[in-house]
């Protein structure tokens, strides 16, 4: 989210003393392209902010809308990775993107402030932008992070839901879950953090989350944490009965991800006594135990790369 901030800050900063600035966001991306949809950048004359994918490509990008900046409202231009092509971008990884380029003025000022107080403010809106306008809405709780049509050459529509796309709950707040909270904050994740230990040190040095819930028994736990297709959730309470409480309070509800921290044997040994009770198979099967990948990690920073690195790949997995 920092790195979304900076770069409506960044032209909000422009658009204040009077100089237009052209937006670039990649509406829609395939293959191995370096650019994903909704990465973003604000291209001013003589610096920018964000990326659409780097290299080359974003190169010869960045070149072409600065000398349109004077005078080109909208845009959309299409990429192909490939050697050879009629469109090519000047990579050769196989993929191809499309690139909207949106030019920005004083006019527009209102609604990057807008945007800025949405994210600053984890308010649901929606981005649209269209060859003819540039906007922000409410949320109306539809179901998607992007949508992109285009009706002819330059007749497009770009719709994106601001802020995080993912939410990651994490319940217990030792050593692990500090070293967790830092790597995720750097990612499209809004973080909110379980304990039920008010005063423990490792909680109040964790400056990364963006919310913290003291809850007065891990058996109330299914109250504040929702289903959701972004969900992702990871246990790592004091010990194994913590665990087991949380476990059962949240197997009925579906996640995008379910990981418990724990050694194979401890994990195998609770799994065994759900079973024993008649808990199904298939939700049982869902969760990551023991929790990350396999990459023999021992340090609370070396557990937490493993967690975020099964995370991400959860994530990706249909993109």
């Amino acid at each position: 989210m920092n790195k979304e901030l900076e770069i409506w800050q960044f032209a909000a900063r422009k658009l204040r003393r009077n100089e237009s600035v052209m937006l670039l966001v990649v509406a829609e991306s395939s293959g191995s392209s370096p650019g994903r949809q909704g990465f973003k950048m604000i291209v001013a004359e003589s610096e920018m902010r964000g990326s659409v994918g780097g290299g080359v490509m974003e190169v010869k990008l960045v070149e072409k809308a600065k000398s349109q900046i004077a005078n080109r409202k909208s845009q959309i231009i299409e990429q192909v990775h490939q050697k050879n092509s009629l469109a090519a971008s000047g990579m050769i990884c196989s993929g191809r993107q499309t690139v909207i380029f949106y030019r920005l003025d004083s006019s527009d000022l209102k609604t990057v402030r807008a945007i800025i107080r949405a994210l600053r403010n984890y308010q649901p809106k929606i981005l649209e932008i269209s060859n003819l306008e540039f906007e922000i809405l409410d949320y109306q709780a539809e179901d998607f992070d992007f949508k992109f049509k285009q009706s002819g050459k330059q007749d497009f529509l770009y719709q994106e839901k601001l802020g995080f796309k993912n939410r990651l709950f994490i319940v217990g707040g030792g050593h692990c879950a500090l070293a967790l909270s830092e790597l995720m904050s750097k990612m499209d994740f809004h973080i909110t953090l379980f304990d039920d230990r008010p005063n423990l040190n490792t909680l109040e040095k964790n400056e990364f989350v963006h919310a913290k819930q003291i809850v007065d028994s891990y058996a109330q736990i299914d109250e504040f944490i929702p289903a959701g297709a972004n969900h992702f959730v990871v246990v790592m309470t004091l010990g194994y009965r913590s665990d087991e409480i949380v476990i059962r309070k949240l197997i009925d509800k579906n996640f995008k991800y379910f990981g418990v921290l724990g050694s194979a044997g401890k994990m195998a040994t609770l799994l065994k006594n759900l079973r024993k009770e008649n808990f199904p198979e298939e939700k049982l099967n869902r969760i990551h135990a023991p929790i990350g990948l396999p990459i023999n990690s021992r340090t609370p920073e070396e557990i937490a790369v493993s967690i975020a690195a099964e995370i991400i790949r959860v994530k990706n997995e249909a993109a």
